[in-house]
């Protein structure tokens, strides 16, 4: 090798090492940030009432998460413009024949359990597996971030601080329960278990199904149904009614007369997309018509949407598709929760 080759290569090498000291140096400013704002957290957790002893043992050696900032980043405020998507190529991908038959299964597996929890909570079997398939596939993916470094990240990042920090001392009082520090795994926005609970809806609405004295919604079928039964009575399930059918709207209907006035301020492009509220009995005399199957009571109230635009299919939504809007404010994710479990209870 010539001496200029030699040079050359030293010369790369130097700067290689330079700039990795650099980026190191870069790398360790966040995370001395993010070493500082751990000690706000215990102090916060602390006066909520953590033990001491739980809060030194998770805190120490946890890091920032890049990836979890990342993550969080690419996701859309609930009010940025932009398209319409349309639904059909969501629901082909989250309602297929595979998610179907396995919910069958499960279904008829637990139908002992969620008969039971149905006749204590008012809400359908199908709809806590639609729920559990469509969180999880039936606990086949659960994720394997850690809870207290994502919800420690999120925390510090600040996009949504007070959040995320209630959070990771909600997590910190699960350890207080009994939970194991290893169980806390789950997506990288802090979500766990089977049905994907937050912490706080942990502490405030897991239940024990099976009576072992543990809420175990991570390896307990009978836990995960339980818990999302009791999540659905809270979030306020009207027993006895729908979540809404499908129907066909008839050519030259006009929808200017039936346009939603009352905006709501959580996931204001979800509403948006709704009509107004209209009983199932007028909207019949407007010529709607259900696809398959029968009215329901002419009372209860719905509104029309129309995911794939006029002349597909459209849907008149109860206001029990609100409450499974609360447990993810999607239209796409809460109709494909719906006609999942329709699907599941043939």
């Amino acid at each position: 090798m010539g001496r200029g080759q030699i040079l050359a290569r030293t010369t790369r090498f130097a700067a290689c090492a330079i700039l990795a000291l650099l980026g190191g140096a870069a790398s360790a400013q966040p995370d001395s940030g993010f070493q500082s704002y751990l000690g706000q957290l215990r102090s916060q957790a602390l006066a909520a009432g953590v033990r001491r002893g739980t809060i030194d043992a998770a805190l120490p050696g946890l890091t920032i998460n890049p990836r979890v900032i990342e993550l969080d980043r690419q996701q859309p405020g609930s009010d940025v413009a932009g398209p319409v998507a349309m639904f059909a190529p969501y629901r082909i991908q989250h309602i297929d024949a595979q998610r179907i038959a396995r919910g069958q299964r499960v279904y008829q597996a637990q139908r002992g359990r969620v008969a039971s929890i149905e006749r204590r909570t008012g809400v359908p079997e199908s709809i806590m597996v639609a729920i559990w398939g469509n969180e999880t596939n039936y606990g086949a993916y659960t994720g394997n971030f850690d809870l207290l470094r994502s919800l420690a990240t999120l925390a510090y990042e600040g996009r949504r601080r007070e959040l995320f920090a209630g959070e990771f001392v909600d997590a910190l009082k699960m350890l207080d329960r009994g939970v194991p520090r290893e169980q806390l795994k789950g997506s990288w926005a802090g979500a766990t278990g089977n049905p994907q609970f937050l912490p706080s809806a942990y502490l405030r609405l897991a239940r024990d199904g099976d009576g072992d004295g543990r809420v175990d919604i991570w390896n307990s079928d009978a836990d995960t149904l339980a818990s999302i039964g009791n999540y659905f009575v809270d979030a306020g399930w009207r027993p006895g009614q729908p979540w809404g059918i499908a129907v066909d709207v008839p050519a030259g209907f006009d929808r200017s007369h039936n346009t939603n006035r009352l905006m709501s301020p959580r996931c204001p492009r979800v509403f948006a997309r709704h009509s107004g509220w209209r009983t199932m009995a007028e909207w019949r005399s407007l010529g709607i018509a259900p696809r398959s199957g029968n009215w329901p009571g002419d009372s209860i109230l719905a509104t029309l949407l129309e995911p794939d635009g006029p002349g597909q299919t459209a849907y008149l939504l109860t206001g029990n598709y609100r409450v499974i809007l609360d447990y993810n404010c999607s239209n796409f994710y809460a109709l494909s929760v719906g006609l999942l479990a329709d699907a599941v209870a043939r």
